[in-house]
């Protein structure tokens, strides 16, 4: 059975049509406008996301170039500092070498200052023994405060180290390895040997 419109109701719906049709034209213009701006986010968006990309494919350049750069400086300051150390220890290896060249080269002087002073007691007094055994105690003394020592060797027990034994003799009154004579002064700086004593060993 078929509904029977009205004329109020027809009236009713021609004008909500009407008003349908009106709202839709008067929104037209904002819809195409909302979907122009839809499209244009989208452009937009697509836009920064290309851009995010390249600018991360670039960061990710520039860090790999930041470490190799960092690699290489590590490496030249490496080789640098190797370099600073060995040339240290070369300069101190020449001056220490010059300088013990210098004091054994001197050594020979000494040796012959001290023979010079071995007078007989009665030359003991005279005016040229007693500057001859000063000027003896005071080369000692310079080279005590360059660090230089005598070795120790009379009634010591010999030492290859420090000792250089050149004559041997059985006596019994003496122990074993003891050395007995010095016959020429040894002398050390340090644990530095300028000069072997050169010894007479017994048993």
């Amino acid at each position: 059975m078929e509904e029977k419109v009205t004329p109020n109701e027809e009236i009713v719906n021609e004008a909500t049509e009407q008003a349908e049709a009106e709202v839709s034209e008067e929104l037209a213009p904002e819809t195409e406008e909302c979907e122009k701006a839809s499209r244009g986010d989208k452009k937009k968006l697509k836009k920064a996301e290309a851009e995010i990309e390249r600018l991360t494919a670039l960061l990710a350049d520039k860090e790999k170039e930041l470490s190799e750069a960092s690699d290489k400086y590590m490496r030249l300051y490496a080789e640098y500092d190797n370099f600073r150390r060995r040339t240290a220890l070369e300069k101190e290896g020449i001056y220490s070498d010059a300088y013990v060249d210098a004091l054994t080269q001197i050594l020979p002087i000494l040796d012959n200052m001290e023979r010079a002073a071995q007078f007989s007691p009665e030359d003991a007094e005279s005016p040229i023994a007693k500057g001859i055994a000063l000027t003896v105690k005071s080369f000692a003394e310079t080279l005590s405060k360059m660090g230089v020592e005598e070795i120790e060797a009379l009634g010591a027990q010999f030492d290859p180290n420090l000792h250089n034994a050149v004559m041997h003799v059985d006596d019994e009154q003496y122990g074993e390895n003891e050395i007995v004579e010095v016959l020429m002064k040894g002398y050390k700086r340090g644990d530095k040997v300028l000069r072997y004593s050169m010894v007479k060993v017994a048993n």
